[in-house]
């Protein structure tokens, strides 16, 4: 799932991938909201809210928004940075490796928090969890060339109202079967990714509420065993192409 690029992917690999990042998302996404009562993916909604407070001369409590959409951005632009060096030095795996710095990362993050008192603590799990969203939506609009999206729906939902228009004009318009199949099987990845950003948003909050924040750590399992299975797929690869080659 995380070695193939752009065009080399199929759409059953941007689908796995899709659907486990988006599980990931929406669960942390809940989940600190429900803890919190801040977003740290959805930065309409922050970007929104920020106008608002603006437009109202709050601006003491707009910089607590701003700084998680700047935090957001500049976890893209980290993520961006560190797959570009990757692939110029020819390191196949570096989407792989930037999944488990993910993963490690949400797991510090976690246990950093529950050092601290509430207070400092709101603002530090907020802001850490925005770096990370930003990291992740990186890496699977970089390897997928922007097909896929996976910290935040409004996209997905677009396009996924587009697909559904497209099959209700198709008839009129004598689309082909290979057309046809294309608009599905993008149906299929848009619906099933705000499908498991919705259902990782309820078993996020189930778990939430079930131990606290030590909830938030369990999304990094999903994220370790991609990671290391991409890190394993690309290992076994190589193995089989020196046993070939001698």
């Amino acid at each position: 799932m995380l070695i193939q690029r752009g065009d080399d992917r199929s759409q059953h690999l941007d689908r796995r991938l899709a659907f486990i990042l988006a599980g990931v998302a929406g669960s942390l996404n809940a989940a600190a909201f429900h803890a919190v009562g801040f977003f740290s993916a959805n930065m309409t909604g922050n970007v929104s809210t920020l106008s608002s407070l603006i437009a109202m001369g709050q601006w003491w409590h707009g910089t607590g928004y701003l700084l998680i959409v700047l935090t957001f951005i500049g976890g893209a632009a980290v993520s961006s940075l560190t797959i570009d060096l990757g692939l110029r030095r020819d390191i196949a795996t570096i989407y792989a490796w930037v999944v488990l710095a993910e993963a490690s990362m949400l797991v510090a993050l976690v246990l950093i928090r529950l050092t601290m008192a509430r207070g400092p603590g709101i603002p530090f799990l907020v802001l850490g969890l925005s770096f990370l969203m930003g990291l992740q939506n990186a890496i699977v609009t970089h390897i997928s060339q922007a097909r896929v999206r996976t910290t935040h729906v409004s996209g997905m939902a677009t396009d996924l109202g587009i697909g559904l228009a497209r099959l209700i004009v198709m008839p009129r318009g004598g689309m082909g079967d290979e057309e046809r199949s294309t608009v599905l099987l993008k149906l299929r990845l848009h619906a099933g990714t705000i499908a498991c950003f919705m259902i990782g948003g309820i078993l996020g909050v189930l778990a939430w509420r079930w131990c606290g924040d030590v909830s938030l750590a369990l999304s990094a399992l999903p994220l370790f065993a991609v990671g290391m299975a991409a890190l394993l797929g690309a290992s076994r690869q190589a193995a089989d192409e020196t046993g070939r080659l001698s």
